[in-house]
């Protein structure tokens, strides 16, 4: 199963769709034989001429005329010409429940103006075939991706569980051509020392858990991604799995439990467990779990008996506990890591569990302003007033750290400057990050200070002129 594409563009993940070809799977056997999926509206011509899914859609509006949008037919299409890639996974689909057989692409899109009916052509490596029910309904379009749908994709994918193969097929899956990543490329993006990274990276695998801490815009989230790659030496989203707790997160939705199905109720397995069950059948590569918000669940709530079983040295088969609703005996692998992050100027969150903060090492996250990375960076952007503002968020950061009530937890961060280049770093977008981000901010620090609000405002501001 698929773990979140966790935002970075550079970052490829396998997906999953569901296709169905052609009319009532008519040309199933014959594109089973060929090794390839296809695609009608041979109106269109090829799809790799064409700039916009709406260019798309216009010239299905110019040539046909059944009073549709066109809307489903041009992201089909659209999708299958610029979407799916290889080693993207293919279930083939008849109607709306039955199952016909599973694939992985091993081509990029192929136009056949002999084609005929069915001009547009990806090759695939197809696996199985057979016919498989389903007790939920599937979607009607030609093409849907599934990989969002993670219930839907359990319920397709069991069917293959039994890891039976078609013998007269290649089985040599086509996988992700992940971009390798290191230490190195981590310290060029990321405003942190080597002798930092170095003793980060060494806790967390003694640890097995850690959580970086630190104030609002220190870059946690892109630090905790990083970090995880770094270790990986790949950037394989599929082995990294990032999550959020809120006051509503629950041991059913980190574990397991029970929902409602239309049978009753269904006994469901959550992120955490599912994502352990994926590493421990692959113990030669590192997985990694990270946490957002880790302090704003309830956690004793949420890990359960799990508080004992995240420890390091209560990794492994050897240390199994029964889980709550399922009675199953269940183990955290050993190439598990987990990576919490917590806001430390958030003041309406209570203090960790005790129990669960001996389980875990603490790395804060300090604002790098001073860092050789960003001093580069700001000496890349040639830009006076960026200068000016920079100087006086760490001015303000001083005061901010003195402040009893406050102190460094609350400082202001990096990353409200960082992703910025010499045509994007405007007046309008510092000033735009002054209003509506450092602004607010100072007010909810010093919501009992206006005078002190006012002083700050106006010099963040008159740095901007």
């Amino acid at each position: 199963m698929q773990a979140s594409a966790l935002g970075d563009a550079d970052v490829q993940t396998v997906r999953y769709w569901l296709y169905a070809p052609g009319r009532g799977a008519c040309m199933w056997e014959e594109f089973y034989e060929r090794g390839v999926m296809g695609l009608g509206w041979h109106q269109l011509g090829d799809l790799s001429e064409y700039a916009t899914k709406e260019d798309m859609r216009q010239r299905l509006l110019d040539t046909r005329d059944d009073n549709t949008s066109q809307t489903n037919s041009a992201r089909a299409v659209w999708q299958f010409a610029n979407e799916i890639k290889p080693g993207d996974v293919i279930f083939v689909k008849r109607g709306l429940k039955e199952i016909l057989g599973r694939g992985v692409v091993t081509g990029d899109y192929v136009y056949d103006p002999e084609g005929g009916e069915y001009p547009h052509l990806r090759n695939v490596s197809w696996k199985r075939r057979g016919s498989w029910r389903s007790d939920q309904q599937f979607p009607m379009k030609t093409l849907t991706e599934i990989t969002d749908y993670p219930d839907l994709l359990a319920r397709i994918d069991a069917f293959f569980d039994d890891g039976e193969e078609d013998e007269s097929v290649d089985n040599e899956e086509t996988l992700p051509d992940f971009p390798e990543y290191y230490s190195e490329q981590f310290l060029d993006e990321v405003f942190m020392d080597e002798e930092r990274y170095d003793a980060t990276v060494g806790v967390l695998r003694a640890k097995k858990n850690i959580i970086l801490q630190g104030a609002p815009g220190v870059g946690k989230t892109f630090a905790a991604k990083r970090l995880a790659y770094s270790m990986m030496g790949v950037k394989d989203a599929s082995r990294v799995m990032l999550i959020q707790f809120h006051q509503s997160y629950s041991y059913e939705d980190f574990i397991e439990g029970y929902r409602p199905s239309g049978q009753g109720f269904e006994l469901v397995k959550g992120a955490f467990y599912s994502f352990c069950k994926k590493a421990a059948d692959d113990e030669d590569n590192e997985y990694f779990f990270i946490i957002d918000e880790i302090n704003r669940g309830n956690l004793s709530k949420i890990f359960g008996e799990l508080f004992m079983l995240i420890e390091s040295d209560k990794r492994g088969p050897k240390n199994k506990l029964q889980l709550l609703y399922s009675r199953e005996f269940f183990y955290v692998p050993r190439n598990v890591y987990i990576i919490g992050m917590m806001n430390t100027a958030d003041r309406s969150l209570a203090m960790l569990d005790y129990a669960l903060r001996r389980r875990f090492a603490f790395v804060e996250l300090c604002p790098a302003f001073d860092s050789e990375g960003f001093r580069a960076y700001r000496a890349d952007l040639v830009n006076p007033r960026f200068e000016a503002l920079v100087r006086e968020v760490e001015s303000l950061n001083r005061v901010i750290a003195e402040d009893e009530s406050l102190g460094e937890g609350f400082c202001i961060g990096h990353s409200y400057f960082c992703n910025m280049d010499t045509d994007t770093c405007t007046d309008a977008a510092l000033a735009s990050i002054v209003e509506y981000e450092l602004i607010p901010m100072l007010k909810e620090y010093w919501f009992d200070e206006p005078g002190k609000v006012r002083e700050w405002s106006d010099r963040l501001r008159r740095s901007l002129r």
